[in-house]
């Protein structure tokens, strides 16, 4: 399986992503320094400077307990010159590992320069800024707060981030990874509250929202139900995002009272990205499709994506990467060696993850590029 991928333009920086997970059955210490190892290893290999990263999720298996100590590492800590997204989730690797690395990177001359916002990034580029922003949530440490007010909260900080760049939830936010604790319980209501977030910011389904995945997941505040990252561009013009759907395979999501787009097409003058919101077994009524059997429900969910994907003219084989999400882990052997065959050449992370109806096994993401010549539009 491939753990790294590079998509290099016709202009501009190669965009790099790493995918890695650590050993199975090793313990956290050992887990970390062969994460780390294998991290640099490659970044070396590619001739690439880790100070390069914009972006990087960790995925653990117990956050409460290795938050600390998995902050406190390399894969963690940034240099202050050169900052860094940093998410850390509670979706443990689907084999049986503690820690596993999702990390994006920019090639030489990535950026004119950048600044840190708490765990996030802003990176400035031909006249854009790049806002990455990782682990925004509640902090909920101490006392119980319900999902609709701290759904809330989540939002209200990002409005607040993206104020001093002129930027809005509405016209400038790409792309949200929400994580909800015992998905099953507390979605609904993030779901309804997201709703009247977005009602009031001006995003209807008369407008547009925002490509998505909703899915199981915690930071490391003990009572935190919700919490989310992030990627929003300020400068972002109207003409450049279109928002997609493959009306003959999926129905529009706001059919069943759900605010996201299915994906989201962003084009620049030297590229076009196609972030794919989390997609499962699902058909054009809205229904959960091959109930029980987790690779046919892989093979449509990877079929319903080719579809969301051609509509911003990219392939399976274009994607950066692959997350997937499980709700039983030990559907995973099975799962990796069906993609093993399918997209040999996409680095991906097999994660436990509940998705949102109890029925559906399975759920996909991740972000395609592929090369574009379109002058009239500003360069990435």
């Amino acid at each position: 399986m491939s753990e790294t991928r590079v998509f290099t333009p016709s202009l501009g920086p190669a965009e790099y992503v790493f995918a890695l997970t650590a050993e199975e059955g090793a313990d956290l210490e050992t887990a970390l320094a062969g994460l780390e190892a294998r991290y640099a290893a490659l970044c070396a290999s590619l001739g690439l400077d880790r100070e390069s990263a914009i972006f990087r999720r960790l995925f653990v298996s117990d956050a409460q307990n290795q938050a600390a100590r998995v902050r406190a590492s390399t894969l963690a800590k940034s240099d202050p010159r050169a900052p860094f997204a940093l998410s850390l989730v509670e979706q443990p690797p689907a084999f049986g590992a503690k820690l596993a690395l999702l990390a994006y990177h920019l090639g030489p001359d990535g950026f004119s320069s950048r600044e840190a916002l708490g765990d996030g990034v802003a990176v400035h580029r031909m006249g854009l800024t790049h806002l990455w922003i990782g682990g925004l949530c509640a902090g909920a440490e101490q006392n119980p707060v319900p999902m609709r007010p701290q759904t809330r909260a989540v939002f209200t900080r990002l409005k607040e981030i993206l104020a001093p760049y002129q930027a809005t939830i509405r016209d400038h936010c790409v792309r949200t990874w929400i994580y909800v604790r015992d998905v099953d319980l507390f979605y609904q209501d993030m779901v309804s509250e997201r709703r009247e977030v977005f009602a009031e910011e001006g995003l209807t389904p008369a407008t547009h929202f925002i490509a998505s995945t909703g899915i199981g997941g915690a930071c490391a505040h003990r009572y935190d139900l919700v919490a989310m990252d992030s990627y929003a561009i300020a400068g972002l013009r109207a003409e450049q995002v279109r928002y997609l759907n493959d009306f003959s395979r999926l129905n529009a999501p706001k059919e069943y009272g759900v605010s996201f787009e299915r994906a989201t097409e962003v084009r620049y003058a030297d590229r076009r990205h196609v972030f794919l919101s989390g997609t499962a077994s699902i058909d054009r009524n809205g229904e959960v499709v091959h109930v029980g059997d987790a690779e046919a429900q892989l093979d449509r969910a990877l079929d319903n994506a080719a579809g969301l994907l051609a509509q911003g003219g990219a392939r399976l084989e274009d994607l950066l990467y692959l997350l997937v999400y499980l709700r039983d882990p030990a559907d995973a052997p099975r799962l990796e060696r069906r993609l093993e065959r399918a997209l040999p050449d996409v680095p991906r992370i097999l994660l436990h993850a509940p998705v949102c109806r109890p029925q559906w096994l399975v759920e996909i993401e991740g972000v395609a590029a592929v090369r574009a010549e379109e002058s009239g539009l500003p360069r990435f």
